[in-house]
């Protein structure tokens, strides 16, 4: 990997946890949005992420001026933020049957 490679990959990868940080001070003191916004907009950025990827890897394919290593690692971030957004659901299911089974 180039240095000016690895160089975006950190930066994105703090800014990403700056977010995290951010979003996690914001939810403890306040929510800004309702539950419903929130997760929308979680899947629509996963998805947004995955056709990115996609329309990377074919440009890659048909022959066009795409680095390999940079398709490999929008493949990737589709595929973590897929897997977290799968994982959020299973918990949200789980909670749901939890609730569901509580006598009242």
């Amino acid at each position: 990997m180039t240095d000016i490679t690895m160089q975006s990959v950190l930066a994105q990868m703090r800014a990403m946890q700056a977010r995290a940080q951010g979003l996690e001070a914001n939810s403890v003191q306040k929510p800004s949005a309702d539950f419903t916004t929130v997760m929308k907009s979680a899947i629509d950025h996963v998805n947004e992420t995955q056709k990115a990827a996609g329309e990377m890897t074919k440009a890659y394919e048909t022959g066009k001026d795409v680095d390999i290593a940079d398709v490999m690692v929008s493949l990737q971030k589709a595929n973590i933020e897929f897997q977290a957004t799968v994982q959020v659901r299973n918990k949200m299911v789980e909670a749901y049957q939890q609730i569901m089974n509580m006598p009242i």
